[in-house]
C-alpha cells in the first residue's frame, strides 16, 4: 500500500482547504438558519463539481479517482463542513448501479445540482441490527404498491423530499429474499412524521408512519423482492469513508492545545504524565484510524472491493470518537460537562456535545457488534455458529 499523495492531489487539498476556510468563517449554529446555510453550501459544492466528485462525467461528476475523493472527504471532515449528503453519497451511486434509464434521468441531475434532499427509511422499531427482519409491508395493487408500517431514526425526514425505502413485498419468502427497495415521494398522502429529539437536544431523527401510502410501480429500484441486495450496496457506500475518524480530530487538537495552555497546580496541564500519556495514545489511535481509512480508498483505487476492511474502519472510527469524548471529560474535569452557551464551558462545550452525540456512532450505519461479526466471518473466516 502506497499512501503518498501525488502533487496534483496535494494541490487539490490546498484548493479545498482554502475554500472551506473562506466559506465557513461565519455560519449559524442551529435552527432554520443553519439548515439554509447547509443547503446553500451544498449547492456551492455542486457548482464546483465537488458534491459528485467521483461520479462519472455522464452524470455530472468529474470521474475523480478514489484518492482524490479521499483528500476531499478528509478536508471536509476535518473542517466539520457539510461536504456530502445522503443523496450524493449513497442514493445517487445506488441508482447508478440498479436504476432504470428513466430513473437515472429523473433522479440523478437534481442530485448533481445539490437540489435534492433525501432520507433513508431502513430501520424499524423492532428491526435495527437485524435489518432483514423488517415488517413494513408493500402490497402490489395494479400499477402501485400500498405501503403500511413505520421507520425509525430517519434523519432529516421532516425536511426531505424523497426517501429510499425498504419494505417487505413477499412475506412468505426467507427474510432476505422478500424485500424490495423503493424511491418514495415524501409528499405522498398517508405519511406522518414525528420528531425524535436526541440527548443533545437536537431534532435530526424522526419516526415515519405509513398509512396506505401508494407508491407507483416505477418507483421500484432494482428487482422485485431483491431489494436486500440493493440495500447492501447502499450500506457499503455509507461505511467506506474517512469521516468517522477525521470528524473528531479537530476536537482532539483543541483538547491538546487546552492542556498545553491551561495551568493546574502551578504547571501546565500537559505536564501531568497521565494527561500527556492519554493524549499521546489518542494521537496514535487517530493515525491508526487514518491508515485504516486510507487502506479502504487505496483498495478501491486498485479496483478491489473492500468489505470487512470498510467495517474495520467504520467500527474503529466510531469507537475512537467515544474514547476521545471520555478522555476529554476526564481531562477537563467538571467543566467538561458544561454545554455550549455556558460562559464557563471549556472548549465552548464541544466535549460535552461530543460525549452526547458519539453515543449513537456505534449504532448508526451498523452496530459495532454487527461490524465485528462481518470482520470475523468475511475477514477471519470464522464460522457463524
Amino acid at each position: 500500500m502506497d499512501f503518498a499523495f501525488s502533487p496534483e492531489e496535494e494541490a487539490f487539498r490546498g484548493e479545498v482547504r482554502a475554500f472551506l476556510r473562506e466559506e465557513l468563517r461565519e455560519r449559524p449554529s442551529g435552527g432554520l438558519d443553519a439548515w439554509r446555510f447547509h443547503r446553500g453550501f451544498i449547492q456551492k459544492l455542486a457548482e464546483r463539481g465537488w458534491l459528485t466528485l467521483g461520479w462519472p462525467a455522464e452524470w455530472g461528476g468529474q470521474g475523480a479517482g478514489h484518492m482524490k475523493q479521499l483528500v476531499y472527504n478528509e478536508e471536509v471532515a476535518y473542517h466539520d463542513a457539510p461536504g456530502v449528503d445522503l443523496a450524493s453519497d449513497r442514493v445517487g451511486p445506488t441508482i447508478m448501479l440498479y436504476g432504470t434509464d428513466e430513473q437515472k434521468q429523473r433522479f440523478l441531475p437534481p442530485i448533481t445540482r445539490g437540489e435534492a434532499v433525501w432520507c433513508q427509511g431502513f430501520s424499524e422499531p423492532g428491526s435495527g441490527s437485524d435489518l432483514a427482519s423488517l415488517q413494513t409491508r408493500a402490497v402490489q395493487d395494479g400499477d402501485e404498491f400500498v405501503v403500511n408500517g413505520s421507520k425509525i431514526w430517519t434523519s432529516l425526514a421532516h425536511l426531505a423530499e424523497w426517501m429510499i425505502l425498504l419494505a417487505r413485498t413477499d412475506p412468505d419468502a426467507p427474510k432476505h429474499k422478500g424485500i424490495s427497495y423503493f424511491l418514495l415521494d415524501m409528499k405522498s398522502p398517508g405519511i406522518t412524521i414525528r420528531p425524535l429529539v436526541d440527548m443533545a437536544g437536537r431534532h435530526t431523527f424522526n419516526q415515519v408512519f405509513f398509512d396506505n401510502v401508494r407508491v407507483p410501480r416505477d418507483a421500484l429500484l432494482g428487482e422485485l423482492n431483491r431489494g436486500w441486495y440493493v440495500a447492501t450496496s447502499t450500506l457499503d457506500f455509507e461505511r467506506s469513508g474517512i469521516q468517522r475518524v477525521i470528524g473528531s480530530y479537530r476536537t482532539y487538537e483543541q483538547l491538546v492545545a487546552y492542556a498545553r495552555e491551561t495551568p493546574r497546580n502551578g504547571r501546565s496541564l500537559l505536564a501531568d504524565p497521565l494527561v500527556r500519556g492519554r493524549l499521546a495514545e489518542l494521537k496514535i489511535e487517530f493515525e491508526v484510524g487514518r491508515a485504516l481509512s486510507y487502506r479502504v480508498a487505496w483498495m478501491q483505487s486498485k479496483g478491489q472491493i473492500p468489505n470487512y476492511e470498510a467495517s474495520v474502519a467504520k467500527m474503529y472510527g466510531s469507537e475512537l470518537a467515544q474514547r476521545l469524548a471520555i478522555a476529554g471529560l476526564r481531562i477537563l474535569g467538571l467543566g467538561g460537562q458544561l454545554a455550549p452557551g455556558s460562559p464557563w464551558a471549556p472548549l465552548a462545550g464541544s466535549i460535552e456535545t461530543l460525549y452526547l452525540t458519539s453515543a449513537a456512532l456505534t449504532v448508526a450505519a451498523g452496530t459495532s457488534e454487527v461490524m465485528r461479526n462481518i470482520i470475523a466471518g468475511r475477514g477471519l473466516g470464522l464460522p457463524r455458529d
